[in-house]
């Protein structure tokens, strides 16, 4: 199979999967119990049984379920997310608007982990029994138990109370005016805590997972035919074992993306991080059941690109699937 027939296939396919996500999502949501013409209804100060009728029909919930669906696939097709129950503006708006602080969020955590957690993985490999290895092997342990909005809390109180070095709160600080460059320091500033709340419990289980495929690949043959032709240590562990072993990690990080996308709903709460996360936060609260399905909808999106992307990558790393058609 030629590269262009792959990409078609897996963009068709990737196409049909959004469209059971809308579907899905849609049921499910409605489904639910409760009334958001209810909601809507609590932010005006109560309504009589004429306003909510009138407010069910202004926004379609008097129509079926299946008429709705069918009006909801039919404008998400073309761009068009509906309005916000409780924000009053553009679900699209509401979501472009929040996605690109998650997107910085979610890669700066996920590139963290991978590359210290690889890193980590390699060190333990080389003396399995010695200290450094279990060190690596506790923290690893340590990291991946712990949970999200625990390790956020710990961080917050070492670096926030005992040591003040980093902000808590928001993406940046709206009251310095440093021009462009200071603004990024600034943003990059307040991105360390919340991306090291998310990257740590990923990067332990990549720690662990590389010195596990690193031990395996160490004890191969080849590694043993390039050690006795007098191939560098340095050579034999990062040309030789090294991308072998990174190809699980490459697996777990492409299929954990949607594991990190929810991780990040309680990184940016407890961080007040201007997300997807705290939107959604928002919008379950309120029942704001278009801005839901908005979010879900690019979430899903968001992990579907990603998993074609390890796809890709898979392919740059494992010259056998590239001879292997």
């Amino acid at each position: 199979m030629n590269m262009a027939m792959m990409v078609t296939r897996r963009l068709l396919h990737a196409f049909l999967l959004i469209l059971a996500v809308l579907i899905l999502n849609f049921l499910l949501i409605h489904l639910a119990p409760g009334d958001p013409a209810d909601v809507i209804a609590g932010e005006m100060g109560g309504a009589t049984e004429e306003m909510m009728a009138d407010i069910r029909k202004n926004y379609g919930l008097d129509k079926p379920v299946y008429v709705q669906l069918g009006i909801y696939l039919g404008r998400a097709l073309q761009g068009d997310l509906g309005q916000s129950f409780f924000y009053n503006s553009p679900v699209l708006g509401l979501v472009a608007g929040r996605a690109g602080a998650t997107i910085l969020l979610v890669t700066t955590a996920l590139l963290f982990a991978i590359f210290v957690g690889t890193l980590l993985g390699v060190i333990a490999s080389h003396k399995p029994k010695g200290i450094v290895s279990g060190l690596v092997t506790l923290v690893s342990v340590v990291g991946y138990s712990a949970p999200i909005f625990w390790t956020g809390m710990m961080l917050v109180i070492l670096f926030a109370w005992v040591y003040p070095i980093f902000p808590i709160a928001n993406m940046s600080d709206i009251t310095k005016d440093a021009g462009f460059f200071g603004h990024i320091l600034d943003i990059l500033h307040h991105l360390i805590l919340p991306a090291l709340t998310l990257g740590i419990v990923y990067l332990a289980q990549y720690a662990r997972l590389t010195r596990a495929s690193m031990l395996e690949i160490l004890g191969s043959d080849y590694i043993r035919t390039a050690r006795a032709k007098g191939v560098s240590e340095i050579k034999v562990y990062g040309h030789h074992a090294l991308r072998n072993a990174i190809l699980p990690v490459v697996t777990i990080a492409g299929l954990q993306f949607g594991s990190i996308i929810s991780g990040a709903v309680l990184v940016e709460t407890v961080f007040s991080w201007p997300g997807l996360g705290t939107l959604a936060f928002e919008a379950i609260l309120a029942r704001d059941y278009p801005t839901i399905l908005g979010i879900l909808f690019f979430s899903s999106v968001l992990v579907i690109i990603a998993n074609l992307l390890t796809d890709f990558v898979y392919r740059l790393v494992d010259p056998r699937i590239r001879a292997g058609g």
